[in-house]
């Protein structure tokens, strides 16, 4: 088979790069990895030659481009057969909350940019923030709830969906998030996985520095 080579922004801003990277790593793939900071002119010429809409990540298989997130995490499904839910109502529901935060939660994203370094960030309150926040509680408890019980991710076993609210869960360890206990449960789990301590840790040793995404200082 072909090499996988998965194309990057910087682990500690780049939400969108998170998502397939960590689930390709829960599912076993191995895969060669190509960072390019993010806001840099370096950034702007690399990518181009790789992404038609210039923005990162970006999957390559031999000739095969896949430039979106959530096609990524797809794609990855396909090449290790799993990844979602095993019952086909189960997995359209996985399907359904990964399209809400792939295309949702503006602004708890405008707001709470991912910043995986840093911790004790302030931020005024903010009613629509809330209640996107208490959106993905209301998701959470009821993956957990309905279709939880085969283990402690969203639908028992590790899937897309886990991938896809990983950002979110940093999001709330930055930003001292005040959460249900089911929500906290969850969000332990997210914080002592493996992986995203891998991910962490590349995160912490980055110089870059993107103001911006500076928030709550």
């Amino acid at each position: 088979m072909d090499e996988l080579l998965l194309t990057i922004g910087n682990k500690n801003y780049s939400s969108w790069s998170l998502r397939p990277w960590i689930l390709m790593k829960h599912l076993g793939l191995r895969f060669a990895e190509r960072l390019l900071p993010l806001d840099t002119p370096e950034f702007a010429r690399d990518i181009a030659t790789i992404s038609p809409t210039k923005r990162v990540p970006v999957l390559q298989h031999g000739a095969l481009l896949v430039w979106d997130s959530l096609a990524i995490c797809e794609y990855a499904c396909e090449l290790a057969g799993r990844g979602w839910p095993e019952d086909r109502g189960v997995r359209a529901v996985a399907r359904a909350v990964c399209a809400e935060m792939h295309a949702g939660f503006s602004i708890l994203r405008s707001q709470w940019p991912m910043n995986a370094r840093a911790l004790d960030r302030s931020s005024a309150p903010n009613l629509e923030r809330s209640a996107e926040l208490a959106r993905i509680e209301d998701i959470w408890a009821g993956c957990r709830g309905r279709h939880g019980s085969g283990g402690p991710w969203l639908f028992g076993e590790y899937s897309v969906a886990d991938a896809m609210y990983a950002p979110v869960v940093l999001r709330m360890r930055t930003y001292g998030a005040q959460l249900r206990e089911t929500s906290a449960a969850y969000v332990g789990t997210v914080l002592a996985d493996a992986h995203l301590r891998e991910w962490l840790d590349a995160a912490v040793a980055e110089s870059w520095t993107i103001e911006t995404s500076e928030v709550g200082r």
